[in-house]
């Protein structure tokens, strides 16, 4: 398979913090002013003006006030400019009007990205500036006039900013965008800075009442207010509205300007009916000195503001809140009588379900809904709204019923792959991972929460459109909840001191769950009734730097008792169980070994919907498994980074007890090693499954598996589980086939879905781990469910956990080894880890060999196995050709029964007795599933040895005609590298 390239496939969907940190990316943070001592003294007010500035901020929240650097002669700018990053150049021209244009023209040819502004100290001076404006526009951007308030400046800083992060802006964020035509200086510089103090101040109002905001929220969120576009033409009105009409959220225009470089009196009508156009539910508000032309504004649907209103403050204040939806929502009757209001969305989405009719009617006849929600950021919302007309219903209801839909779809696509706070009206969705309590997810929940997040994320259905990908139906309890268990039933002391883990299990059992906890809990089982998994997710546990794995305990329970308290008890108790289980003997031995606190180790609990579905009682999914990204039993031509998988029929508990599982590489699942006979002897007989007819399984006594039962492969197959999942044996014809009318066992080795590719199992994992390896950056571990359900497969994540590398490889280039004390070195095998409790070594002497006696040394060996059967003791096994083959003439031919304690196995070449090359091919499945390390010494290899001396120096144990049993004084160091696939065996000094 090509390898996939993680960041094309991978297109995130931003959440809202992350889109808001990405907007407004260029801030006006320096400012230089250029002002002769006389024009300075003017606005600066004997050293009150940066105060002031910052003052102008702060008023409407502004955070960062831009510094202001002040200078009075080019020379002056120029170093200024060469020292320090400026972001905005303001000119200042009073008396003398020549040296300012000298001095821009000049700085221009040498900062050209540094946008310069003209501020003019005096409104009789503009008619001079207007008659050079060709001229100036060479340096300068725009002029701007002194009007005596410092607002002038917060107004040229935002002009800068919305017009260098337009275009970013709008596509990132989707922001709104205000028109502004006007061409008279005295008028913008007086009109801009009301709007954008009254735009910013709205803005905080709105996202003030959201729920849930903190006051870094409440920084960031400022930067969607919308953007003030100001320009002066026709021409260029026309072009913002072509380029961001799906943007705008109002236009703004004077009616007498520029258009084909001529005054024109119809311009601003022109355009507002231009805009009309292109979207008649866009806002636009007509100005004029001339009262005359509000009726021209009424003739184009466009609200009307005198320009020399003494209540234009109020009047821009109205229009933004009423037209531009930045107010409450003001419902009114058909006459236009307010009759009910809803300042958040969450109150407009209640009470739309109940206001009247013709309220409904008038307000979708005017597009308010769409505009009220395009001023609070919603805009994917606002313009789905946008694209239907009342015309396009038949009935008010029916409107009623598709903004409703509008809302549930957005909100349910808002929170797709994200963790999400309890309601019970989203309990029954697979989308999202429902958070029951706060606090840290853990190991496991951190892992669950990846999966949610990725799958929502990368597009499966193009890379493998015939299976679904999913996770179950997921709620996760956070560590918080776990502290509150400790303290509120006072069981510090108890986890401390009692070593005892049955009197810490009956102590956690007795413990109450917080009074919240249970409530949620209590509506999570009235929406989800069928069977559920609670897993453990330990601080610790599945985290990428620290090896915890399986160490804790998960519960299954059926969930269909009609009794609901009976139901929550049930719950109740897996999760206390679950909390206990850090204080087992096998978890206190594990946090010994690894050197770690216990008592720093907290629980978070998963709350999973099992996967599956029910056949005549029984709950089980067609086929449970887990696969790992790096292979260390590789064969043939597959490389240990190919990966590999182990299935079974029914539910996971079977592959992760270490049951008969069938195992397959996913890039190449038709290659396998076994014959019929192994198939047969290591095919799955029975599988396991939530028996939904029994009520009388108890947790606390039984454990883990109280509510799982053992069913014969019979039984499957009269549920019709097993169609793609098992062969028949034709004893007949001595083969192997697809055919379930055929007469003969049952082999469960998944031909539907390695062989004839049914399903696309082996390839989705395959892309699956894929991903995950590099999405992680470690080999990765993913446990899963296929569920055939309708008709329609899905594969279900479980869970994900990396494969750790500083407990995960054994590099041997990269160790310290003392090449004096090498009692073997093997450069082709299988297998990884360290090994240091091995003292046994059981070998038959190269000396003594003879190929036509190889029966007689299997039984040597086997006697040898039994008697380290009885004293549990694992050894290193060693000897010539290959172990376990029916043929006698090229090996040695045990059975695995005879060999089973061998925890390393040693195949050796001989002279006149060469190996071939299938490396453990009659012990794959057991060698891989007791994670066996298996390596071939080739005869006369330079590379790889074993030291016979060394052997023949040690203790003898036991002596037969062939074998010989050794034992050492202390253990032997065995590294298995199994990313190059070597091992060494080192002796101890003393030997």
């Amino acid at each position: 398979m090509e390898k996939i390239d993680l960041q094309r496939i991978y297109k995130r969907k931003k959440t809202d913090r992350d889109i808001f940190q990405e907007l407004m990316a260029f801030k006006v943070k320096e400012i230089l002013l250029i002002a002769n001592y006389y024009d300075a003294y003017t606005i600066e007010r004997e050293g009150q003006f940066t105060d002031k500035v910052y003052g102008e901020y702060l008023q409407v929240n502004l955070y960062t006030a831009p510094r202001f650097i002040s200078v009075a002669s080019e020379e002056e700018a120029l170093d200024v400019l060469a020292k320090r990053k400026i972001h905005l150049i303001v000119i200042m021209a009073g008396l003398d009007k020549q040296t300012p244009q000298l001095i821009s023209l000049h700085l221009k040819s040498k900062y050209k990205d540094i946008p310069q502004l003209m501020l003019v100290n005096n409104n009789a001076d503009l008619a001079y500036f207007d008659s050079i404006e060709d001229q100036l526009s060479q340096s300068i951007e725009r002029i701007f006039v002194w009007n005596g308030s410092t607002k002038i400046f917060l107004a040229m800083a935002k002009y800068i900013e919305d017009k260098v992060n337009l275009e970013t802006d709008t596509r990132l964020g989707d922001i709104r965008v205000i028109l502004l035509v006007e061409d008279s200086i005295r008028y913008y510089s007086r009109y801009l800075p009301l709007l954008y103090s009254e735009i910013v101040t709205q803005t905080q109002e709105l996202i003030r009442n959201e729920p849930e905001n903190d006051e870094l929220s409440l920084i960031m969120k400022i930067r969607v207010r919308p953007k003030v576009i100001l320009v002066s033409t026709f021409e260029e009105g026309v072009a913002i509205i072509d380029k961001y009409r799906d943007n705008l959220l109002c236009v703004i225009s004077d009616v007498k300007y520029s258009r084909k470089g001529v005054e024109d009196e119809d311009a601003g009508v022109d355009l507002i009916e231009y805009t009309h156009q292109a979207d008649d539910k866009i806002p636009c508000l007509l100005q004029s000195h001339d009262v005359e032309n509000a009726k021209r504004a009424k003739a184009v649907n466009a609200e009307f503001i005198n320009k020399n209103s003494v209540t234009l403050s109020h009047e821009i204040t109205r229009f933004i809140k009423e037209k531009l939806g930045f107010g409450n929502f003001i419902f009114k009757n058909s006459s236009g009588k307010p009759i009910d209001k809803a300042s958040s969305i969450e109150e407009f989405k209640h009470k739309l379900t109940t206001i009247p009719d013709e309220s409904l009617k008038y307000h979708s006849i005017r597009n308010g809904i769409s505009t009220w929600f395009m001023a609070r950021g919603q805009i994917s919302l606002a313009k789905r709204l946008r694209r239907y007309r009342f015309e396009d219903f038949k009935t008010v209801d029916e409107i009623r019923r598709f903004i409703l839909q509008v809302f549930e779809g957005y909100e349910l696509k808002k929170i797709r792959g994200r963790i999400i706070n309890f309601r019970p009206q989203l309990v029954n969705s697979n989308r999202y991972i429902v958070s029951l309590g706060k606090g840290s997810f853990g190991g496991k929940g951190r892992g669950m929460a990846f999966l949610s997040n990725f799958i929502e994320n990368v597009s499966f259905r193009k890379l493998i459109p015939e299976l679904k990908i999913a996770i179950p139906k997921t709620a996760i309890i956070g560590v918080e909840e776990y502290d509150n268990f400790i303290e509120i039933n006072n069981l510090i002391q108890t986890v401390y001191t009692e070593k005892n883990y049955e009197v810490v299990k009956d102590a956690f059992i007795r413990g109450s769950l917080s009074l919240q906890l249970r409530q949620k809990l209590r509506s999570y089982l009235e929406i989800m009734k069928r069977p559920l998994a609670i897993r453990s997710s330990g601080l610790f546990e599945d985290s990428l730097s620290q090896p915890f794995a399986g160490v804790y305990a998960t519960y299954l329970i059926p969930n269909n008792h009609p009794d609901l308290e009976r139901r929550l008890q049930e719950l109740e108790t897996a999760i206390k169980l679950v909390y206990a289980s850090i204080y087992t003997d096998d978890s206190r031995a594990y946090f010994n070994a690894i050197d770690y606190v216990i008592e720093e180790e907290k629980m978070a609990v998963i709350i999973q919907e099992v996967v599956g579905q029910e056949h005549n009682g029984k709950y089980y999914p067609n086929v449970s498994g887990v696969a790992q990204s790096y292979n260390f039993y590789p064969f043939s031509y597959i490389k240990p980074e190919d990966g590999f998988a182990v299935i079974a029929v029914g539910l996971g508990a079977y592959v992760v007890g270490g049951e008969k599982t069938y195992r397959f590489c996913p890039r190449y699942p038709r290659l396998q090693l076994a014959s019929i006979q192994d198939m047969m002897r290591d095919s799955q007989k029975y599988f396991y499954a939530i028996d939904l007819e029994r009520s009388d399984y108890d947790l606390a006594k039984d454990g883990e598996q109280a509510a799982i039962t053992s069913y014969d492969l019979k039984e499957a197959e009269a549920d019709g589980t097993l169609t793609y999942s098992a062969s028949v044996y034709d004893f007949l014809n001595e083969r192997i086939v697809y055919d379930f009318n055929t007469r003969g066992s049952r082999i469960v080795n998944f031909p539907g879905l390695l062989e004839y590719d049914q399903i696309p199992l082996p390839k989705t994992l395959d892309i699956l781990l894929d991903i995950f390896s590099q999405a992680m950056g470690s080999p990765v571990e993913i446990e899963f469910s296929l569920n055939i359900e309708n008709q329609i497969p899905t594969l279900y994540l479980l869970q994900i956990k990396p494969l750790i590398k500083n407990d995960f490889w054994v590099d041997i280039d990269q160790l310290p080894i003392d090449t004096q004390r090498m009692l073997m070195r093997a450069t082709k095998g299988m297998g990884n880890g360290k090994i240091e409790n091995i003292r046994d070594v059981i070998y038959i002497d190269p000396d003594k060999f003879n190929r036509l006696k190889t029966e007689e040394m299997a039984e040597e060996i086997k006697s040898l196995n039994q008697k380290m059967t009885a004293l549990d003791r694992n050894y290193l096994l060693i000897g010539p050709g290959r172990w376990g083959t029916r043929d006698p003439l090229t090996g040695i031919p045990v059975t695995w029964s005879d060999i089973s304690k061998a925890q390393v196995i040693v195949e050796q070449g001989l002279k006149d007795y060469p190996l071939d090359a299938s490396l453990g091919s009659h012990f794959f499945h057991n060698v891989t599933s007791m994670k066996v390390g298996y390596f071939a010494i080739p005869y006369d290899s330079g590379d790889s040895f074993i030291n016979f001396d060394i052997l023949k120096k040690q203790e003898t144990v036991e002596e037969l005609k062939y074998a010989r049993h050794i034992r050492f004084t202390v253990p032997l160091t065995i590294l298995m590298d199994g990313k190059k696939q070597t091992a060494v065996i080192l002796y101890g000094e003393n030997e």
